[in-house]
């Protein structure tokens, strides 16, 4: 009796400290977004990660990448914030000037603080206090991804770099040819079937009216009037407008891929650097990567991408951190970001990337990050901007005014602005 007593007492005590120890366990959460893939992959890192360190737990927080933002602010709402947050790199200003994150710098191992690339850099800092408040392994770009036999039938150019991209004549008048080229029904395809509520119009559509002489915000003045509403704007908006007048650009309601759709009814696309890899699969040889066409006398590229920052409510930034460099090193991680065509945004993942290599097929969208690529005003606002931007570009797609649709959204922009008072300390910018 006395034995079975001591059993149980023994017992007892083991499930008692097991419990105890599963107490004891840091937990960290972490939001993110991304297509399956990608959330097998986190979870796949996290096990590796809790297994090297049996003390932290790692919980997710899954957001559908069109309703991040607004998950986002109902965590905001319900002062629930996670420890580990992604961002979209534009939306940085304004989460930091909010108050969300913390400097990153101190938290991720040095050696990936040294592996950034310049355009990394870039889009995680803060233009305030010039602090890195995220970091992550890859950035963007878009480009211009072409059907070679198309192409060869109309005998278009085909650019080796960036530097002898097509001018808005060349690329005009392709358009025009492949307008009237059998086999193909649209000349382009701009991904219109993304909609305007993503973020996709601003990122892609923008650079196009930056480089023929136009911006979304004057970037001193931090004044949209005058800017997106003046006549470079409304010209280069115009322009594209007349693009989809003419039947050149697929509709929205054709879906988002009538490039390597069966039949290939779309001869060229508008592409981020992520749809290479399905475009490349379906396509073969018959694919062919361009720079984005310079349509005034300089070229314009976008970047920034989806990054990791540390919130400053986290109670735990040390090991949020520590998971971070984790992750960032990983090589499952790693191999599945080249797997899908990942954007470099560390000198070492560039080096094992040799899609982005010189001769490689996205060695164009590298050197675009080096010689053209304009970053989304880094501003507070630009929950603002980007969304008045969307609206006016729907407007014009549609059939609206140009002027009057840009001189709304520079409005509205301005209002957000002066409703906060200039977001200080940007107002002392000026």
């Amino acid at each position: 009796m006395g034995k079975r007593l001591l059993r149980l007492l023994l017992a007892s005590a083991t499930l008692m400290a097991t419990a105890a120890l599963a107490d004891a366990k840091t937990v960290i959460h972490m939001m993110h977004q991304g297509d399956p893939g990608w959330v097998k992959t986190y979870a796949d890192v996290a096990k590796r990660f809790e297994d090297a360190n049996p003390d932290v737990d790692v919980e997710f927080i899954y957001a559908p990448h069109d309703a991040y933002n607004e998950k986002f602010s109902a965590a905001v709402m319900a002062k629930q914030l996670p420890d580990i947050m992604e961002i979209d790199a534009p939306f940085l200003a304004n989460y930091v000037w909010s108050g969300y994150l913390q400097p990153i710098k101190p938290l991720i191992d040095k050696d990936i603080i040294d592996d950034m690339t310049a355009s990394n850099i870039s889009q995680g800092t803060y233009p305030i206090d010039k602090a890195l408040y995220a970091v992550g392994l890859t950035d963007s770009s878009v480009v211009l991804y072409g059907n070679r036999k198309y192409l060869e039938a109309i005998g278009a150019r085909i650019p080796k770099s960036v530097d002898d991209a097509w001018t808005r004549p060349e690329f005009e008048g392709y358009l025009e040819k492949l307008s009237k080229l059998d086999g193909v029904k649209w000349p382009i395809d701009i991904f219109r079937g993304y909609g305007i509520k993503t973020e996709w119009v601003t990122y892609a559509y923008g650079p196009l009216l930056e480089s023929a002489g136009c911006d979304l915000i004057d970037r001193k003045t931090w004044k949209a009037a005058g800017t997106l509403d003046s006549d470079a704007c409304v010209g280069a908006l115009t322009m594209m407008q007349s693009w989809v007048k003419n039947g050149w650009v697929v509709p929205g309601s054709s879906g988002t891929n009538q490039f390597y759709a069966e039949g290939r009814p779309a001869a060229l696309a508008l592409g981020g650097h992520w749809f290479y890899a399905e475009a490349a699969a379906a396509m073969k040889d018959d694919i062919v990567v361009l720079p984005l066409p310079k349509l005034g006398d300089k070229g314009a590229s976008p970047n920034g991408t989806w990054i990791w920052g540390i919130t400053k409510t986290s109670e735990h930034p040390d090991v949020a951190g520590k998971f971070l460099s984790f992750l960032l090193k990983d090589k499952e991680y790693r191999d599945f970001a080249k797997q899908e065509s990942a954007f470099p945004g560390l000198k070492s993942f560039a080096a094992d990337s040799p899609l982005y290599a010189p001769g490689g097929a996205m060695a164009v969208a590298f050197e675009q990050a080096s010689k053209t690529a304009v970053a989304r005003p880094p501003h507070p606002a630009y929950p603002a901007i980007t969304s008045a931007f969307m609206t006016a570009v729907d407007k014009a797609f549609n059939g609206g005014d140009v002027k009057d649709a840009l001189s709304e959204a520079a409005r509205k922009i301005d209002e957000d602005i002066d409703d906060n008072a200039g977001y200080p300390p940007f107002d002392a910018q000026q």
